[in-house]
């Protein structure tokens, strides 16, 4: 199958799955703070690094390039949401909230590496 096609439905997916996670977690923990972003920012980089590691050709189960890229590029990338943790970050700041926009930098970035790793290793074992 034609890997742009894989991609788009990947990332068809991905979004849909972003926007309900993200109104569900509004729901639950309000919109003082953009919890849905960091969640999926942290979940979707744990995606990505367990099924990096565990479909590269050296992993446990080699995939084709056709199927990661469908979950890397598609999947991840249409659910992980780094352009609205930007825009996120700059309203916080605008709004005159420095330490949440802070706070959204460091746990946005330490937690979604933590998370990467993680899920690499997680794939490793």
């Amino acid at each position: 199958m034609n890997p742009y096609i894989l991609v788009a439905a990947g990332g068809a997916a991905g979004s849909v799955a972003r926007y309900g996670l993200a109104l569900a977690i509004a729901r639950l923990a309000g919109t003082a703070f953009p919890w849905g972003t960091v969640l999926i920012n942290i979940l979707g980089s744990f995606v990505i690094g367990w099924f990096a590691e565990l479909s590269a050709a050296y992993g446990r189960h080699p995939a084709s390039e056709a199927t990661r890229a469908l979950v890397m590029a598609g999947l991840c990338g249409g659910f992980t949401t780094f352009s609205a943790f930007s825009l996120q970050t700059i309203d916080l700041l605008r709004g005159g909230q420095p330490l949440r926009a802070g706070a959204n930098v460091v746990a946005s970035v330490v937690l979604c590496l933590a998370a990467t790793a993680l899920g690499m290793r997680l794939a490793q074992a």
